[in-house]
């Protein structure tokens, strides 16, 4: 189902999943100034607020634009573990992850959600040696 919410209703605390790209966000700004919002965020309930599983970028831009609200899609029956897997499948038709969101998405799954390695591997269809290097890669980072 499809919402309009305002901003101070959005739980942003997953912005960390995604590598910023200037040059994309410039482009994604002059159409959003052009066109308007023409793909909703996607959101799950969380409390009093809707914790923002997708959309970042587009919230960013719409603020800079200063306009007051958002389209969203909220997947109500959803955890927040289904929500980030779901949209990740999503990506592979789209913009691809890099090696350091794939990392930064595994951790919050193994971290928060309890998922272990042989599980993340199976639902991403890869090994689990594949998912410990993805996890040392955030581990060996600095922030």
């Amino acid at each position: 189902m499809t919402q309009t919410l305002e901003f101070h209703q959005l739980d942003r605390r997953l912005v960390h999943l995604r590598v910023r790209h200037p040059a994309r966000f410039r482009q994604l700004l002059a159409s959003l100034a052009e066109a308007g919002q023409q793909t909703p965020i996607i959101v799950i309930p969380s409390g009093q607020k809707f914790l923002v599983i997708d959309g970042h970028q587009r919230i960013a831009a719409l603020v800079q634009l200063r306009r007051d609200t958002v389209e969203a899609l909220v997947l109500d029956t959803m955890s927040e573990a289904e929500a980030l897997l779901l949209v990740h499948s999503l990506r592979h038709n789209g913009e691809p992850e890099t090696a350091l969101e794939h990392g930064w998405l595994l951790a919050e799954l193994e971290e928060k959600h309890g998922c272990t390695i042989e599980e993340l591997a199976r639902r991403f269809n890869r090994s689990p040696s594949w998912i410990a290097r993805r996890l040392a890669l955030v581990d060996t980072l600095p922030e």
